[in-house]
């Protein structure tokens, strides 16, 4: 489990990237779990939470999508 002291997209997905699955803590989003590159959202959780997995997710699909262009 890595903890993440502060909500940094670009180091959060790059870890995603790299590890494919396990589990992360980001301070005031609390635990979140990634498989196969892409962040699982929770079945209970608030807005915030799922806001920050579906923009985690967004930015590894961007990245992905300019890999394969590249």
């Amino acid at each position: 489990m890595r903890v993440f002291p502060v909500y940094a997209p670009k180091l959060i997905v790059k870890h995603a990237r790299i590890f494919l699955s396990g589990v992360i803590w980001v301070k005031d989003l609390g635990r979140l779990e990634f498989d196969k590159g892409r962040f699982l959202l929770p079945r209970k959780s608030l807005p915030e939470v799922k806001q920050a997995v579906i923009e985690l997710n967004d930015l590894i699909e961007a990245q992905s999508s300019e890999a394969k262009i590249a």
